[in-house]
């Protein structure tokens, strides 16, 4: 397997020491494509990879699956051209499923072209969950509880408060940096219209903690997950780098556990 990478940040670097330098999944990755030559010129000569700068270069490179590693803005203009020269597809920013027909339209693509895209679980858990609890849409209610500390927010306050309490859809457009999980979860369960969202800020905790209950036929879950950042970069979750690891590691395994 050949991997290229969207993205020269702490992701992409990430993932060229786990797959590359340490062997921790089948592969290698082999191209990466980024505006900042700087940092794609610095991981070019530590890993020996092909570092494009022309995003049709890079496409045109031989590889069979694509990690995309960057902004939710960024995402938005390249996962399509992706997904367009069948190859698969492994997305980090969820976020940019916001516009709802755009997954449709990828999904459609993967289809017709026979390839794959997958949503990595990023910084929380319980997608398997969700999904086979809505196998027959027993699934009544899903609600994620966010709390998060006032510096990763770029706040100063002095005790809790609620940012927000609504539905997913409404999430997405007023906390556009922050939606990555109440999608996730939405599409791994009963939509963004019935899916609920809270984000607090905290001044008591370190970690940014997620907290998923939901109730239907199955019974009762609640899952809580604090996450510890990436020591390159405190506002990426060391858990969501390894959720797309782990998707290299799985990916073409005989044994697969879950759905």
């Amino acid at each position: 397997m050949n991997i290229g990478i969207i993205g020269t940040g702490n992701i992409a670097s990430y993932l060229l020491e786990q797959v590359n330098e340490n062997r921790m999944a089948e592969g290698r990755i082999t191209a990466v494509f980024g505006r900042n030559v700087e940092a794609g010129t610095r991981l070019k000569k530590r890993f020996g990879i092909d570092f494009h700068t022309d995003f049709q270069e890079f496409l045109s490179a031989s590889v069979d699956t694509v990690v995309e590693a960057v902004t939710m803005e960024a995402a938005s203009l390249f996962v399509k051209q992706v997904a367009e020269q069948q190859k698969d597809l492994i997305v980090s920013s969820i976020g940019v499923f916001k516009d709802l027909a755009l997954l449709e339209q990828l999904t459609s693509l993967a289809e017709a072209n026979g390839t794959t895209i997958y949503l990595p679980s990023g910084a929380i858990g319980g997608l398997d969950v969700l999904q086979s609890a809505n196998a027959l849409g027993g699934l009544e209610s899903v609600q994620l509880t966010t709390r998060k500390s006032p510096q990763s927010l770029g706040m100063e306050i002095g005790q809790e408060q609620v940012l927000f309490d609504g539905t997913a859809f409404d999430a997405v457009g007023k906390f556009p940096k922050n939606i990555n999980i109440a999608l996730v979860l939405s599409i791994a369960g009963i939509g963004v219209h019935k899916t609920t969202v809270r984000i607090i800020v905290d001044p008591a905790i370190e970690r940014n903690t997620h907290t998923v209950e939901a109730q239907g036929d199955f019974g009762k879950m609640q899952l809580k997950v604090e996450n510890e950042p990436m020591a390159a970069n405190p506002k990426t979750s060391l858990l969501a780098a390894m959720s797309i690891l782990s998707v290299l590691q799985h990916k073409g395994r005989a044994l697969r556990i879950g759905s």
